[in-house]
């Protein structure tokens, strides 16, 4: 990342003879948009292809941490993220109806003391209106990258163009499968090519590019399953956030902008065929909160599993998001952490493209979101140990222990931190 550029501007779908952007972002979810949204404000000419032809109406991630609130205000959506959420100032535990431990996020650090809740939907759908008004035209939609030449001067990205849902893959295929399919029929009728400077891949946790430029992950899978869903709020916790920590496995329950609550409850193993009914009869048997049926808008079953990769930089390539590390969502880190990533590389590849030497900074780069990423996946397996299946007599102690820790002062800060990924 040490040639000279010049910034230049495009729009439109991609073409063999379209002119040498400075960035290519390949995946145009929450961490790409941002990306792209911190280059652009440096004056560079960005492209994002995404391969959804339109944005997903499923509610994923929900919390925005602290020191990803700050990010965002430089990129200049923070208010408007704000304006849509619901701002998580306290988290309490509770276990066969009483209250085990309760955190106040009020005194961690920084101009947000608190975490806040926002559907992914919307915060992409914010991301996206700011790119646009900045640069018209960057985010192209229906554009799969199955492929990158670098010449050590550019990259070529191998394109098929108008691949997504429904065209791209069919409904209920996992994306492993996808990935398959890519590789063995990597062109098709309406193929393409985009030409950048550098490369962001922020493709997801099954990164074409990422295999394309054979980077070793390291994978883990997790015993863990868990059913989530987004339910009409009847209880009076109101902004707070709510674990409960009972016998037969935890269920956490998060508040969402329009009195709505999200769900999210471990299980034995994956949900086949989850339904709302079944969600709420069982968070109702460990909790006696019995949410609406009828009132659900979102059910997803998940199991977890984590991978990372050794490198997070491949020659004019660089990896972030669930690219650079995949890590379980409980907690809330995962995309948080992506935007971290955004943000400690988009200074590094303005100077590259000042004709600066980047190489230590890259260097730098590696090392801190690999140590990033460690200690996330430490608290997201904390966060799953916190929530696994007990038999009651110990199931009391922990929670004791838990109850302790967050009743002394230091100890109750630092574990309030750790939340709030500071």
């Amino acid at each position: 990342m040490t040639d000279q550029l010049s910034p230049r501007r495009r729009t439109g779908v991609p073409r063999a003879e379209d002119k040498l952007h400075d960035v290519a972002v390949v995946g145009g979810g929450p961490v790409g948009l941002l990306m792209a949204l911190l280059l652009t404000r440096r004056g560079l000419d960005v492209a994002v292809l995404e391969q959804r032809t339109s944005r997903s109406i499923h509610s994923r991630a929900i919390g925005i941490h602290p020191p990803a609130l700050a990010v965002l205000d430089d990129a200049g959506v923070g208010p408007a993220l704000l304006a849509a959420g619901v701002r998580i100032r306290r988290g309490t535990a509770r276990s066969r109806g009483r209250e085990v431990a309760s955190l106040s996020f009020e005194a961690v650090p920084g101009r947000h003391p608190y975490v806040l809740a926002v559907p992914q939907v919307i915060t992409e759908q914010l991301l996206e209106e700011q790119l646009e008004a900045l640069r018209p035209g960057a985010l192209q939609r229906g554009v799969h990258v199955h492929g990158a030449d670098d010449d050590g001067a550019t990259v070529t990205l191998s394109c098929r163009v108008g691949a997504g849902p429904g065209s791209g893959t069919r409904p209920g295929a996992g994306p492993e499968r996808a990935a398959d399919r890519d590789a063995e029929h990597p062109a098709g009728p309406d193929t393409s090519t985009v030409r950048a400077r550098l490369v962001v891949a922020a493709d997801g946790a099954y990164s074409a590019l990422r295999r394309q430029r054979g980077v070793a992950v390291r994978t883990r899978t997790y015993p863990d399953a868990y059913l989530m869903g987004d339910f009409a709020d009847t209880t009076p916790d109101g902004s707070t956030a709510v674990l409960f920590l009972e016998a037969g496995g935890i269920v956490e329950s998060f508040p969402l902008p329009g009195g709505t609550r999200r769900w999210v409850a471990r299980m034995p193993g994956v949900v086949s065929h989850p339904t709302a009914a079944g969600l709420a009869s069982l968070i109702a048997r460990r909790t006696g909160i019995g949410p609406e049926p009828e009132s659900c808008t979102m059910l997803s079953a998940f199991s977890v599993s984590s991978r990372m990769p050794r490198r997070l930089v491949a020659g004019r390539l660089a990896l972030i998001g669930d690219a650079a590390h995949q890590i379980s969502p409980i907690g809330g880190q995962g995309m948080n952490l992506g935007w971290l990533d955004a943000a400690a590389l988009a200074p590094i590849m303005a100077a590259a493209l000042r004709g600066e030497p980047t190489a230590a900074a890259l260097r730098q780069f590696e090392a801190d979101r690999h140590r990033a990423a460690a200690t996330a996946t430490w608290q997201a397996h904390l966060n799953m140990a916190l929530g696994r299946p007990l038999p009651p007599a110990m199931l009391a102690a922990r929670n004791h222990v838990f109850g302790a820790l967050t009743h002394i002062p230091g100890a109750h800060d630092a574990v309030a931190n750790r939340f709030t990924m500071h």
